[in-house]
C-alpha cells in the first residue's frame, strides 16, 4: 500500500470507509442495474437517506442515469468501478495476498477480489466479471476455448461483453455433471458462443462412466472428433470444487465419499481429487481434458471464490505457469492461514 493511503487509513479512517461504502453501492447497481432505491438500501443494508445521499453524489458526477425502472451505471460509472475496485483491493492489502499466493502456490498471476462470495453474491457477480475481462484480454481469433460448469463460470459468461470471435470455436472442457442445468458446461459454452459469434460443439455425454463405457464412447466418430478438439484448445476456463461436494455431484455412494475424505480429498478439477499441498487422491473416468493436456494449454484460468473452498483452492495444485487464479479476499485469507499452518507443522 502507498504512503498516502497508509496515513489516509491512520488519519481519516472515516474516508476509507465512506470509499468502500460507495464501491459497494456502485458494485450492486451494476449487478443489478436497473435498481430501485428502496431495493438497494435492502441489499447493502443501509438506511435510505444516506443511499439516497450517495445516489445525489453519483448523479452529479455523471456515474448514474435514473430512470422509472431504476438506477443504471453510467461508462464513466463502470470506468470508476473498475478503478475503485483495485483502489479497496490495495487499501484491504490484496495486492500483497496476491503476491503471497502466486509465489506459495505457483500461478502465473493472481487475482483477488474484495468480499467473501459465501457471504455476498454480489462478490460471485464481481468473480464473473472480472473472469470476463481476463478472458476477452487473452483471445484471439481462431483460438479453441474449453470452459468446464459451475456457477462461477456462468457469472462469467454473464458479464461477458458481446464481441466478435466468429472465426473461434468454444467447446466444453468436459461432460455433463450434476442435474442443475443451466451450470452444465454444454450451456455454458453455448451462452458463450452466442454472445461472441462463435461457433461451438457440444460434448452429449455424462463425466462419470466406467472404464468400458468410456473406452466403447471414445471410440464413437462424433465423440472423438469433440474431445480431439477439446486437446487441442489453447484457453482453458475452470471451476475448482470441493472434493466432497463434488463427489455428491457426481453421484458417489454414501461410502464412497467416506473414503474419498478419508484419504485426505479436499479439491478436485478436471476429473482428479487432491489432497494437501497438490497430492493426486484419485483420478475418475471421465470424457474431456486430462491433468496431462492442460499443460499444453497457452491461457488457464482458474475462476472460484469463497472462504469454504480455500481447502480446495489450496489443494488443487497445477503447478504450471500458463495458469491464473481469480478468486475472492475470503478464500485468499484462509488460504494464506492454512498455508502458515502447513510453515508451523515443521
Amino acid at each position: 500500500m502507498n504512503s498516502f493511503l497508509k496515513i489516509q487509513q491512520k488519519i481519516i479512517p472515516e474516508a476509507t470507509a465512506l470509499l468502500e461504502r460507495r464501491y459497494n453501492l456502485l458494485r450492486t447497481i451494476f449487478n443489478h442495474q436497473p435498481i430501485g432505491r428502496r431495493t438497494l438500501s435492502q441489499k447493502l443494508e443501509l438506511g435510505e437517506r444516506i443511499v439516497r445521499g450517495d445516489l445525489d453524489f453519483f448523479k452529479s458526477m455523471k456515474f448514474i442515469d435514473v430512470s422509472i425502472p431504476g438506477v443504471s451505471l453510467t461508462e464513466q460509472g463502470i470506468e470508476m468501478l473498475n478503478h475503485l475496485r483495485a483502489l479497496v483491493s490495495e487499501i484491504k492489502g490484496l495486492d500483497e495476498m496476491e503476491a503471497t499466493l502466486k509465489r506459495e502456490l505457483g500461478y502465473k498471476k493472481i487475482i483477488v477480489v474484495p468480499g467473501d462470495s459465501d457471504k455476498d453474491p454480489n462478490v460471485k457477480r464481481e468473480l464473473g466479471n472480472v473472469a470476463a475481462l481476463y478472458l476477452s484480454s487473452v483471445i484471439r481469433h481462431k483460438d479453441i476455448i474449453a470452459l468446464t460448469g459451475g456457477s462461477t463460470i456462468k457469472e462469467m459468461v454473464n458479464s461477458f461483453p458481446r464481441m466478435d470471435f466468429r472465426e473461434n470455436l468454444i467447446v466444453p472442457a468436459r461432460g455433463s455433471l450434476g442435474r442443475i442445468i443451466d451450470i452444465q458446461s454444454n450451456n455454458i459454452v453455448a451462452a458463450l458462443a452466442e454472445k461472441v459469434g462463435a461457433s461451438y460443439k457440444l460434448l452429449n455425454v455424462p463425466d462419470n462412466l466406467s472404464s468400458e463405457t468410456l473406452e466403447v464412447l471414445l471410440k464413437e466418430k462424433e465423440i472423438k472428433e469433440v474431445v480431439d478438439l477439446i486437446k487441442k484448445a489453447q484457453i482453458l476456463v475452470l471451476g475448482i470444487g470441493r472434493a466432497d461436494k463434488m463427489a455428491l455431484r457426481r453421484g458417489l455412494s454414501e461410502n464412497e465419499i467416506e473414503r474419498l475424505i478419508e484419504d485426505g480429498a479436499v479439491g478436485e478439477a478436471f476429473g482428479i481429487y487432491f489432497g494437501k499441498k497438490g497430492k493426486n487422491i484419485k483420478k475418475i473416468n471421465s470424457v474431456g481434458i486430462t491433468l496431462d493436456d492442460f499443460r499444453n494449454v497457452q491461457h488457464l484460468i482458474a475462476v472460484t471464490g469463497g472462504s469454504s473452498k480455500a481447502e480446495a483452492i489450496e489443494a488443487v495444485r497445477l503447478n504450471t505457469q500458463n495458469a491464473v487464479l481469480i478468486t475472492d479476499e475470503g478464500a485468499a485469507r484462509k488460504i494464506v492461514a492454512i498455508l502458515k499452518s502447513q510453515y508451523n507443522e515443521f
